[in-house]
């Protein structure tokens, strides 16, 4: 047995090398550095993975005379010896966010999946190591990066535009020249098939991905699903405040937290009212190196943190708290809150890829969706997204987009949808709309959870099983149901006994 393995491992070799060079030559892809060891770490310095990682050179256009960019592309083996030949790679959202740190991130959710699959980790071009399209981070907090801010918002980007324009062709990094890079990325590392995870705007790239290339494609885990019809950006500020009110209407019916709080949503109306006419000046011990930070709390800064921290379940347990102390005049915990998370989202996200995606796919289609600006305007985030990013995208240059990318993925292959009922992002609306033309696929809803599922206990098992056998209807997912939401915090010190 062993010998025929050896033997066949050999084979499968050679065929790899032998395919390989027709696909580069279509592609232009080349192997620029092989896969040598090295280590993922996470923007936070708190978590480094093993693993091997390797560049790959492509042309940044089909222009004639093209320069080359370099493509990173990181493998975690599998532990099991004797595993699967076909890898899970792991698809970003954002959009901007590298795939590599999103996994450093989430490693843990992966643990089960890994031990009979390698993880493969390209980082979509424009993000991560790939040729980063991105912008120092902007040093003062109190411009607080909200579209509310346009002048600020507009301010910054055209000062990206100028620093990025010279050393980059901007519009090669739509979704359509990621998806022809993971299938040249595909073919020179010599995969037959894949098997894809993908979240938030990543699950854009995975349908195109299937929808061009479908039998590369064993199986999908779509999480925080966008349809490919739908354009991003009109609906965020109704769905952000649905999702809001969502929290707000948890706490209402959590006896220690409408014990502590009251009425939330009323509060928050309050106090983002008293920011817009008066911001506060703060002081606070910056989260990560404990130096005192001085900048101005307002209504942008409030939206960020409201927005952000409606994402995550656990990040929302704390909002009532951070709220109500901050009305009353303590705004420690709620500035601590900004500046984690919008240093974050900064480090994570690159923002030259992230408009040209933007400004190519979503923007021109701004006037095909109908607008309720009433509506808009009543939310905590406001008009901003439509108002300011048509802005933006003024002098962005947009790239090329296929013209079935906004087309349903009409496929039998085998997918599972995953949603959260208060996902201010990408609502379940999306992966029910999805479903209708997705022949094998299944929709698991959590009630309670906000954006991308994948950490929620438990779903690293459905989600190993899933990929060890795609079968929808098969797929046991009964531990999700015991799954319990995260307590609200009562006072600096945590949860209620």
């Amino acid at each position: 047995m062993m010998i025929r393995s050896i033997y066949a491992s050999l084979f499968l070799c050679v065929v790899a090398l032998l395919s390989a060079p027709a696909a580069n030559a279509a592609s232009g892809a080349q192997l620029a550095k092989p896969f040598t060891k090295c280590r993922l770490t996470d923007p936070m310095q708190l978590n480094s993975i093993e693993a091997e990682c390797a560049e790959i050179s492509i042309p940044e256009s089909d222009k004639p005379g093209s320069r080359r960019i370099v493509l990173s592309v990181a493998r975690v083996p599998a532990i099991n010896q004797r595993k699967q030949g076909d890898p899970i790679v792991l698809l970003a959202g954002g959009p901007g966010q590298g795939a590599q740190v999103a996994y450093t991130a989430q490693s843990f959710a992966f643990a089960r999946a890994g031990r009979q699959r390698d993880i493969l980790l390209l980082d979509q071009r424009g993000t991560g190591r790939s040729n980063p399209l991105t912008c120092s981070a902007e040093s003062r907090a109190d411009r607080g990066g909200s579209m509310s801010d346009s002048a600020a918002f507009l301010r910054l980007g055209e000062e990206c535009l100028k620093r990025l324009a010279g050393q980059h062709d901007l519009g090669e990094y739509t979704t359509s020249r990621a998806v022809a890079d993971l299938e040249a990325v595909r073919a020179l590392l010599g995969y037959e098939t894949l098997n894809l995870y993908a979240g938030s705007y990543g699950t854009r790239v995975a349908q195109h991905y299937a929808r061009k290339y479908p039998a590369r494609v064993r199986s999908m885990v779509l999480d925080g699903v966008v349809a490919p019809p739908t354009v991003l950006g009109p609906n965020m500020a109704t769905d952000a405040q649905r999702a809001l009110d969502g929290v707000w209407q948890r706490c209402s019916t959590d006896a220690a937290c409408r014990q502590a709080f009251g009425d939330v949503a009323s509060k928050t109306r309050d106090l983002r009212s008293q920011l817009q006419r008066s911001p506060q000046a703060v002081q606070v011990a910056h989260p990560r190196t404990a130096a005192m930070t001085s900048f101005n709390f307002g209504a942008e800064q409030l939206s960020v943190v409201l927005r952000f921290g409606s994402y995550d379940s656990h990040f929302a347990a704390i909002l009532p708290l951070a709220v109500s102390e901050a009305l009353k005049g303590d705004f420690r915990s709620i500035a601590t809150l900004f500046l984690l998370t919008s240093e974050s989202v900064q480090e994570m996200l690159a923002v030259g890829m992230h408009n040209t995606v933007v400004c190519s796919e979503d923007v021109p289609r701004f006037g095909s969706v109908p607008v309720d600006r009433a509506a808009m305007a009543s939310t905590y985030l406001g008009t901003g997204f439509v108002d300011v990013l048509p802005m933006l995208c003024r002098n962005w240059p947009r790239g090329p987009v296929d013209a079935d990318l906004f087309a349903p993925l009409v496929s039998s292959i085998p997918t599972l949808l995953l949603s959260g009922t208060l996902d201010p992002v990408t609502p379940p609306s999306g992966a029910e709309r999805v479903a209708t033309t997705l022949r094998n696929s299944r929709h698991v809803v959590l009630t309670g959870a906000g954006h991308g599922q994948l950490v929620v206990p438990c779903m690293d098992r459905v989600v190993a099983d899933f990929f060890a056998s795609p079968d929808v209807k098969a797929l046991d997912t009964r531990c999700l149901d015991r799954r319990m939401q995260p307590p609200f915090w009562v006072s600096i010190a945590g949860p209620a006994p």
